[in-house]
């Protein structure tokens, strides 16, 4: 019925084989790994179990069979589990759901039965008592027992079958907001084709109203961008340019209305799981032992108190907010100069006169930066820093000619080379540059394809995926190219600084190499520190060029996107320090109900924001950093990696950033320590052996203007 050799999820002997997955295929396919994986794995158990009660092994040796060769074992499933789950990530469908949720729950089964496996931490034990091991392998070690114990090791009887029920359950509840998230972007079903409406829509500028009569073509097939109709998405190419740009106040009010409201309505309504997210995760860490989750949280990263974080949050949020409210009083101000009837400044209203002041102070549109950052152009300007600093050489694949497969067509693949005389290959990566509503999740990501490894002879590959403009199809042929807000082309860079640090690993235990086994709060360091060079008028100089006529972004420009960097920064700074304190409560209180959460970010909005949130407001219900992703209890980490990535990049800044053989010393120097050493080194020792001491604030206060 099924044929083994020509089933995607098989095929993990080099790239993912894309073309050939099949969503009818997938749960026969688990089912094969999953019973194959568990019969080896009991196998290793046997083994362990005899080589500690006769007592007759090396530490080598265990640690071979106990690290080493769970991780061959383990390769076929995860391979394919995780080709699944980038694909349920980026080309969603109903199809794909129903499969990927009939398979999570074996596939969390057989995950528990694994990390509670007493041979395996019995060996653990062993390996953590010896001194015979390198530092990288010690680390591994440490993190795999204290990952075992957080996964109910310890754990008998009725609590250890509780523990198991509440993991199994996350993992439906995960998949479930997520898809609800998706859901109702999908739904949103806004088209504004009224002709009361048109003057307003032709304030807006070209290159929106470009993309929003393309995502209206497939009702309206004769949509145009000035005489509509035009489709208003849910995702950020459009929502940002629309309560940006559009003059009528009442419009934005709806679509603002509606964003705010995400995945809180019908079917899709996440508050409920956000009540049982939030209870069974306090349950989880009371049965570890641990007060409540945010304990769990820390208990594996840099900063391991609370306190701690939310006194370094309270003392950024008093040097933001005296900015915060001044930015929001400049702000009320200016609409009242335009707008003299109107009383005050509504939510919907903050985009639209920060765009104009924004516009009339430093004579700066969006629009106007947008033909300088054509993509390709963007990724010769990304590349050749990336040379620049690291001696490392980026080529694009000609997948057609080498049969690579991917998941859509716009997705680009290429190659990273060593810059040495034998021009080594050290990784590869996917790159999926642009927005799909409804079937890719929003906002961009690094993931991992495969992990560089010395016992799978693996190198690195990575995804990139980003949530950018699409190119604007015109007349049945693309005769534009993707044009990148300023915004966007930070978040490649962004994303791409993950990917480096995924890819020039020099790691090569899997356990320890790339992202794998950095303390969570620490992973945003070489993105954040790849941002900088966004703001390096040499650097940015090398690639803004006109897609038409090729000219370089004028001088005068270059200099409004310097003063607008930190344009509103008090504002920005305060909402992420609500974010992470919002997050950290949550996570350390006891929620009785659902009004209780809305309760707490009401209360917290008022704290922490200059405008307090408005009743209606559910941004919770599609807050996926917290309740769909890796930040539990944990969001706080991109102001911890912040100051980190701030201070690193301080370095270039105290030294000569006109130098490039100076710029090329330091770069190497953050390559062979950010980049390099992984998750086998702890992160304090890392930034100490690149900056040559301790973290200090001050960096992050100055390039943010509030110093």
């Amino acid at each position: 019925m099924f044929d083994l050799q020509n089933n995607a999820l098989f095929l993990n002997h080099g790239l993912p084989q894309f073309h050939l997955f099949n969503n009818k295929h997938m749960e026969f396919a688990v089912d094969e790994l999953l019973k194959n994986t568990h019969f080896q794995f009991l196998e290793i158990e046997n083994k362990i179990e005899h080589t500690l009660e006769e007592n007759k092994y090396t530490i080598p040796e265990l640690y071979h069979l106990t690290i080493e060769k769970t991780e061959i074992l383990e390769y076929p499933l995860n391979y394919a589990w995780s080709m699944i789950s980038h694909l349920k990530s980026v080309k969603n469908n109903d199809e794909l759901k129903i499969e990927y949720e009939k398979c999570l729950p074996k596939v969390i089964q057989e995950s528990t039965y694994m990390s509670q496996s007493k041979p395996i931490f019995q060996a653990l034990k062993k390996l953590k008592e010896s001194n015979e091991l390198n530092h990288v392998q010690q680390r591994i070690i440490d993190s795999s027992y204290q990952s075992m114990f957080l996964s109910g090791i310890d754990l008998e009887g009725i609590e250890k079958e509780r523990f198991n029920e509440i993991k199994l359950k996350l993992g439906v509840l995960s998949t479930t907001f997520s898809n609800n998230v998706l859901e109702s972007i999908k739904k949103f079903d806004f088209y504004i084709n009224e002709e009361e409406y048109k003057d307003d829509m032709l304030q807006i500028p070209l290159y929106a109203r470009e993309l929003f009569s393309q995502n209206a073509k497939k009702k309206y097939p004769e949509s145009n961008a000035s005489n509509g109709p035009w489709k208003i998405n849910l995702d950020g190419p459009s929502i940002i340019p629309f309560l940006s740009h559009c003059p009528n106040s009442k419009l934005r009010e709806f679509v603002y209305k509606k964003y705010i409201s995400k995945a809180s309505t019908d079917n899709e309504n996440n508050l409920p799981l956000i009540k049982e997210i939030l209870n069974l995760k306090e349950e989880k860490a009371r049965l570890l032992g641990y007060k409540n989750y945010v304990e769990v949280s820390l208990s594996s990263k840099m900063a391991n108190k609370q306190n701690q974080i939310e006194d370094l949050l309270n003392e950024l949020n008093e040097k933001s907010k005296p900015f915060a409210f001044k930015e929001m009083d400049e702000l009320e101000e200016f609409m009242k100069t335009k707008h003299p009837q109107k009383e005050h400044l509504n939510h919907w209203d903050v985009a639209y006169y920060s765009e104009k002041l924004k516009e009339e102070k430093y004579e700066y549109k969006e629009e106007d930066l947008k033909p300088y950052f054509a993509l390709p152009n963007v990724l010769k300007g990304l590349f050749s820093i990336a040379h620049q600093l690291f001696n490392i050489n980026i080529e694009e694949v000609d997948i057609k000619k080498e049969e690579i497969q991917t998941w859509h067509k716009d997705v680009q693949f290429f190659r990273i080379y060593d810059n040495n005389n034998e021009k080594t290959h050290l990784a590869s990566f996917y790159l999926d540059p642009f927005s799909r509503p409804g079937e890719k999740n929003g906002g961009a990501w690094m993931d991992v394809c495969i992990q560089k490894s010395k016992v799978m002879n693996k190198k690195p590959v990575a995804y990139l995926i980003c949530n950018g403009s699409p190119p604007i199809q015109k007349e049945g042929s693309c005769s534009q190219p993707s044009l990148m807000t300023f915004d966007e082309v930070v978040t490649l860079f962004h994303e791409f600084g993950h990917g480096l640090q995924h890819m020039l690993t020099t790691i090569d235990e899997s356990g320890a190499s790339g992202i794998n086994n950095i303390e969570w709060d620490a992973v945003e360091l070489p993105s954040q520190f790849m941002e900088n060079w966004c703001y390096h008028k040499p650097t940015l100089k090398s690639f803004a060029l006109h897609y038409e006529t090729h000219e370089p972004l004028p001088d005068d420009l270059f200099q409004k996107i310097i003063d607008n960097k930190n344009y509103h920064v008090g504002l920005a700074m305060v909402r992420q320090i609500y974010f992470g304190m919002m997050d950290l409560h949550l996570y350390s209180t006891h929620i009785e109900n659902e009004e209780q959460i809305l309760e707490i970010q009401k209360d917290f909005s008022k704290k922490y924001l200059v405008k307090e949130c408005l009743n209606e407001d559910r941004f919770l219900c599609s807050f996926s950093h917290i309740f769909a992703g890796g930040y539990s209890a944990g969001y706080y980490s991109y102001k911890w990696a912040e100051i980190m990535s701030c201070d690193a990049f301080g370095l270039f800044e105290e030294n000569d950033l006109e130098n490039p053989e100076k710029i090329k010393e330091l770069g190497m120097k953050f390559r062979n320590s950010v980049l390099s050493m992984g998750g086998g080194t702890h992160p304090d020792e890392v930034f100490k052996l690149f900056r040559g001491r301790d973290p200090q604030v001050d960096a992050l206060l100055r390039q943010n203007g509030l110093k």
